[in-house]
């Protein structure tokens, strides 16, 4: 007598492979195998004199289950962004499954086997932690064929008679004529209402709707973090202007034979980059931190945050040794921790660090602002836009491409007199690009 798991086993051969008494006098051995979630091989059979009863075969597939890996020391939770496989799709290993949102990064997670999803463990928008489980693997290679393409023709056989509905019902309408006649006005009174309803929300007949987006974890992590800046650093902001024409004409000059010689584009902010690396030298406080609130940290070495505006968000990736860089050296780095962030392929080594930052509103047309803090640091350098204005130079009046300046420093940290003379630094270096190459 067959056990219970072994019958319900049976059950799931399929027809075409059950071996019938006759046919097994006839034909002699037959093999069926059933696949399940675990690697185990077992093999049942019997001789009864003359007569041989079909040997069944099982094979038992492993089942992996996919979990939110690690992702930084500081995060230890995400959102559950995006699946990007559903149940019954065949993945590879090491292909993308799921994205998982964090304050700071979105986190891949990949398949660690090759398969096909079994189950989806988690919902899209959940919190999900490290090491939770979120979708599980059946182990094997890939179907031979497609349970999808046999979608869309079972969906095309159902439209076929639906079309000959279609067909044979005016002929059957055309006697009841007037039916449709009274549904008709039945149906078009909650139209009205619903018409009456909207009019409150018109006003002289334009739209006033309003949308609720809740905002992602980046967003809420950049909020919380400037609202601490203000709340911690005192701050303040000092202004003034550089003259671009040297600079601008150094890059009309050399700008083409860089990029064909070394393939990067020659832009400002490897100039002011170095500038400040240059700068802070002279003025150390301005690359330093306050550490435990009655600890100020003073380094020998410049770590950039760059901001770059992302669809989430402003991120910060960091050009790490500034100091050591030569200005195209910097805009190489800064072209790479751009591209990265705009296609959301930057890590949390990419962002953390950073000693000094650099945001260029120029870029979108500002011309006037005040940069805030991005704590731990003491001070963020704004640069803004470009634009042609009438200065004098040696007692004439001439129209220059300038731009203003802004640094918005931590006062704990550095006083007005070093935060001015700072500033002005950088604008000496910008104006006569040459001082830079004879700084130590």
């Amino acid at each position: 007598m067959l056990s219970r798991s072994l019958r319900s086993s049976l059950r799931r051969i399929p027809a075409a492979t059950r071996v019938s008494r006759k046919a097994s006098l006839a034909g002699g051995l037959k093999m069926a195998s059933v696949k399940s979630l675990h690697t185990r091989v077992a093999t049942f059979g019997s001789n009864f004199g003359n007569l041989k009863s079909p040997v069944v075969s099982f094979q038992r597939l492993a089942s992996t289950t996919v979990k939110v890996p690690e992702m930084a020391e500081s995060i230890t939770e995400g959102t559950l962004s995006a699946f990007n496989k559903e149940v019954g799709d065949y993945v590879e290993q090491d292909e993308l499954v799921a994205t998982i949102e964090t304050d700071k990064i979105d986190v891949e997670v990949n398949a660690p086997v090759a398969g096909t999803v079994t189950e989806l463990l988690a919902s899209v928008e959940d919190t999900v932690e490290v090491g939770q489980e979120i979708l599980k693997i059946e182990e094997g290679a890939a179907p031979e064929g497609g349970a999808k393409k046999e979608e869309p023709k079972k969906e095309e056989k159902k439209e076929e008679p639906a079309t000959q509905e279609v067909k044979e019902e005016p002929k059957k309408e055309e006697p009841k004529k007037e039916e449709p006649k009274k549904e008709e006005p039945k149906k078009e009174q909650p139209k009205k209402e619903e018409s009456k309803k909207e009019e409150p929300a018109t006003f002289g007949g334009f739209s006033r709707s309003e949308e609720r987006v809740k905002m992602n974890r980046m967003r809420l992590r950049i909020a919380e973090r400037l609202k601490e800046s203000q709340n911690t650093a005192a701050s303040l902001t000092t202004f003034n202007e550089v003259d671009m024409s040297n600079l601008m004409e150094m890059r009309k000059l050399y700008k083409d034979e860089v990029l064909d010689k070394t393939g990067i584009k020659f832009g400002f902010m490897g100039a002011f980059s170095k500038a400040a690396a240059l700068a802070s030298k002279e003025i150390p406080a301005v690359n330093a931190s306050i550490e435990n609130n009655d600890t100020m940290v003073f380094r020998d070495y410049m770590d950039i945050s760059v901001a770059v505006a992302t669809p989430k968000g402003l991120v910060t990736p960091v050009v790490r040794n500034a100091e050591s860089l030569s200005i195209l050296g910097v805009e190489e780095e800064i072209s790479k921790l751009s591209k990265k962030a705009r296609d959301g392929k930057l890590t949390l080594e990419d962002m953390a660090g950073g000693t000094f930052t650099i945001s260029n509103g120029g870029v979108f047309g500002s011309l006037y602002g005040t940069p805030i803090i991005n704590l731990p640091q003491t001070a963020v350098l704004g640069l803004h836009g470009i634009k042609q204005r009438p200065v004098t130079v040696n007692g004439q009046i001439v129209s220059r491409p300038m731009m203003y300046l802004a640094l918005t420093y931590d006062h704990r940290v550095l006083d007005g007199r070093e935060a001015v003379t700072f500033l002005k630094l950088i604008k000496e270096y910008i104006e006569d690009p040459r001082k830079m190459l004879l700084s130590a």
